[in-house]
């Protein structure tokens, strides 16, 4: 079959003939039909992430839709490796894959998935959100932060805070649900005072997909301007500003913060497939909407060192073009 294969870390992945994968005991193979280039799947064949395994040669995905061998669409994560998602067919573990509304494309479903389970299962897993709160997603203007920020408002938050670098994007996502904005940049003192003045009003849960510096300045700022009768869970993410951050002890000893993880590993595979259902039956009735880029399986070199222009780029094995 043909696949998208990644023959050493930090190659980009090139468009080749690859084994057949064979089922095993609890096994179904799938038939790709549609899977998104998402930052895990960049990172987790680079040797970055904390979910690679490390060996090579290995197909990049690690979420897409597909048909069963009856023609049943599921949309499904995790395929055994080396077996990924962007290729013909992959092999999944056994009642693993997680049906498609009737309403929802193929397309749509692996384009939202992977970004929007990110917010999805950190607020309906990760915290004590209830509608009504305040939820301020810290690195909106990404793929999976303008979804936080849909997510957010679908599930009944009260008020949205969205910061982010790219001013344009903060602007668009005032239509998209924000009720407030706040602009990254280099002056940390300006971004706290910000960020104190939201925190002062009353924030509940922050979606933080930077880490690194960003996340540091908001936690201080939580710390020193939260409200007592207010605790704040703080979830993280994503680390797209940097992996570690150095943080004094007094930001959680003298504050009712709560520091959690959502990610690969954070949930039970069952609670995150019910996320993930949760979901993708929200997207298929219109309530979420992202931008997609096609391209066929054989464009993938071109299409994995493409800049980032917004619009999350879906892969269409078998297709000559779209």
């Amino acid at each position: 079959m043909k696949a998208a294969v990644v023959s050493a870390a930090g190659e980009a992945p090139a468009y080749v003939d690859f084994a057949e994968p064979v089922a095993g005991e609890g096994e179904e193979i799938v038939t790709v039909t549609a899977a998104a280039i998402s930052p895990v799947t960049r990172s987790r064949v680079a040797g970055s992430h904390y979910s690679s395994t490390g060996t090579y040669p290995v197909i990049p995905g690690v979420d897409g839709v597909g048909r069963r061998a009856d023609g049943q669409r599921i949309f499904f994560f995790m395929p055994r490796p080396p077996y990924g998602t962007l290729s013909e067919r992959t092999v999944i573990r056994t009642g693993t894959g997680i049906p498609l509304p009737d309403d929802l494309d193929d397309v749509t479903a692996a384009a939202i998935g992977n970004p929007g389970v990110s917010s999805w299962a950190a607020l309906a897993e990760r915290t004590q959100f209830a509608p009504g709160q305040t939820v301020l997603v810290n690195g909106a203007t990404g793929t999976s932060g303008r979804l936080a920020v849909q997510i957010a408002r679908h599930l009944g938050a009260g008020r949205v805070i969205a910061t982010g670098r790219n001013r344009d994007m903060l602007e668009r996502l005032r239509g998209l649900g924000a009720d407030a904005v706040i602009p990254l940049g280099d002056d940390d003192a300006a971004l706290e005072a910000s960020l104190k003045a939201e925190f002062a009003q009353g924030v509940d849960v922050v979606l933080d997909y930077l880490w690194g510096a960003p996340a540091r300045v908001a936690l201080v700022a939580a710390a020193r301007a939260g409200r007592e009768d207010r605790p704040l869970r703080f979830v993280s993410i994503g680390s797209v500003a940097g992996p570690e951050i150095a943080l004094p002890s007094a930001v959680l000893r003298a504050s009712t913060i709560e520091l959690v993880g959502s990610g690969l590993g954070s949930l039970p595979p069952e609670r995150l497939r019910g996320s993930i259902a949760a979901l993708l039956a929200a997207a298929g009735a219109g309530r979420l909407g992202l931008d997609t880029r096609l391209v066929p399986l054989a464009g993938i070199a071109a299409a994995w060192t493409a800049g980032d222009d917004g619009a999350r780029t879906v892969v269409r094995p078998g297709a000559a073009g779209v």
